[in-house]
């Protein structure tokens, strides 16, 4: 019966380090820690890591459940495989166990804010940028493909879309479609 530790913030300029020392306080020995988007699962090779790893009688451990998860899916999918491989979940700072009844109600509550909580942040997100657009400020990233340039090796230099796409160390769909466009 052994204690994993899983840690997650969600941008790189965020520190682990509280959740690492309470995942230490609550006994885990071996603690999995990555920089990553809780949205979605995949990429996230640390969580597959301890998923892979844990063996029936074992715990997983995380300080809140939105660190394990943002989406409803993807926290049921996590714990239906570990249920089916008999490895339990816990929360230090939430009253989740779902070794009990109750825990695993509140942690489908948990679950189901968590997810509410993303959504909301997108909907706000994308209401700043329509009107920032409205405004005229917001214009998108700057292009990352200088289509002056590929026109240029095309033209003048007579190269070809996959020679230009080398030269440039960019994809050859990217050349197509800056020689498609006006």
């Amino acid at each position: 019966m052994a204690f994993y530790g899983y840690a997650r913030v969600s941008t790189l300029d965020q520190d682990l380090t509280v959740q690492r020392q309470a995942l230490r306080a609550a006994g885990c020995g071996v603690i999995r820690a990555e920089k990553a988007s809780g949205s979605r699962r995949d990429g996230r090779t640390e969580l597959q890591v301890l998923l892979d790893f844990a063996q029936a009688g074992d715990t997983l451990v995380v300080t809140r459940i939105d660190r394990l998860a943002r989406s409803m899916k993807d926290l049921q999918d996590i714990v239906h495989e570990l249920k089916s491989r008999g490895v339990m979940l816990r929360a230090t700072e939430q009253p989740v166990d779902t070794s009990t009844a109750a825990g695993k109600a509140f942690l489908d509550m948990l679950g189901v804010f968590a997810e509410f909580e993303t959504n909301l942040r997108r909907e706000r997100q994308l209401e700043g940028i329509a009107l920032a657009k409205a405004r005229g400020v917001y214009r998108g990233r700057k292009p990352s493909i200088d289509t002056v340039e590929i026109r240029r090796l095309r033209e003048q230099d007579g190269l070809g879309p996959t020679a230009i796409a080398r030269q440039l160390g960019i994809g050859r769909a990217s050349v197509y479609r800056a020689l498609g466009s006006p």
